[in-house]
């Protein structure tokens, strides 16, 4: 005979409730997890985005104040100050590895007040160039006023200096005959650099009776083939075009209208050693350059 299998006992209904109870919770939990989580990400990226956009506007500000800079100095030291607090801002900002949103709205209050003070500074410089163009404008009201009343005498004025320069042309000496010389220890005439003590610069004043009269210094400028300018003082200095240039040589002479040769002397003793070369000689008298020479030492 066949055995028989056991009755089989009936599904307790409380079990499967709470089985399928479990399994919504889980489900619930997991959704839950899950949209947290992207939650989270959202906010993360929402953040890394505000804080580029912070660090954007702080980098603008900063070349902001570099141009505002260039285009006003009279309130630089205020620009550098506040350019100053933008940097450290920003420096702060970009260090910062993690932000939140309480962080983000500090940067962003901050950001504001530097803000503000930026479009203060922007308001003066506006105002500055308003007066600095009614002043230039006013300025140029009595320019153009100026500019007819000297227009008036320009013809006047025009022959007056041509008749000036026809006076001072004609008085200006002039160097003839100008040429110059390597001497060694004994006196005579060395082209050689090594053995050259001394340069002698000979020229005869041309006869110019409406020149000035009486004493006078002629300067002479040597310069090396280098372009170094042969000088033993720095106070050895004249005149010249309403500055004071150095001169190498100097001498005193007496002109009474007459031609008059002159002899100057450069002692190169206790000096660096002529380089061989070409030597520029230039000779001066009341003011002006009247004469060129050169000269050349191996």
């Amino acid at each position: 005979m066949f055995a028989q299998d056991p009755p089989q006992q009936p599904s307790d209904p409380r079990k499967n409730a709470l089985v399928i109870i479990l399994a919504v919770l889980l489900v619930a939990v997991v959704v839950l997890l899950f949209w947290q989580r992207s939650e989270h990400n959202e906010i993360t990226t929402q953040l890394k985005q505000e804080k580029a956009s912070i660090e954007n506007e702080l980098n603008n500000m900063v070349l902001g104040y570099d141009t505002m800079k260039r285009k006003n100095a009279t309130l630089t030291t205020q620009y550098e100050g506040a350019q100053a607090k933008v940097k450290e801002l920003l420096e702060e900002v970009e260090q910062v590895k993690s932000t939140s949103f309480k962080q983000i709205s500090k940067y962003r209050a901050e950001m504001t007040t530097l803000r503000n003070i930026m479009r203060d500074y922007v308001v003066q410089i506006d105002s500055l160039n308003r007066k600095n163009q009614r002043l230039m404008d006013e300025n140029n009201n009595v320019k153009q006023e100026y500019s007819q009343i000297k227009s008036q005498n320009q013809s006047l004025e025009q022959e007056k200096k041509k008749l000036e320069q026809t006076v001072t042309i004609a008085a200006t000496l002039e160097a003839i005959n100008l040429k110059a010389a390597g001497i060694n220890k004994k006196g005579k005439e060395q082209s050689k650099a090594s053995k050259v003590e001394s340069i002698k610069v000979d020229f005869t004043l041309a006869k110019n009776m409406t020149a000035k009269r009486g004493a006078k210094n002629i300067y002479i400028r040597i310069q090396r083939p280098d372009q170094l300018l042969l000088t033993k003082s720095d106070k050895d200095l004249f005149k010249f075009e309403g500055l004071k240039i150095p001169f190498s040589a100097v001498r005193e002479i007496e002109y009474e209208g007459l031609e008059l040769p002159v002899s100057i002397y450069w002692d190169n003793a206790g000096q660096s050693p002529l380089i061989p070369g070409r030597y520029t000689i230039d000779v001066f008298a009341d003011g002006n350059n009247i004469g060129t020479a050169s000269l050349d030492i191996r």
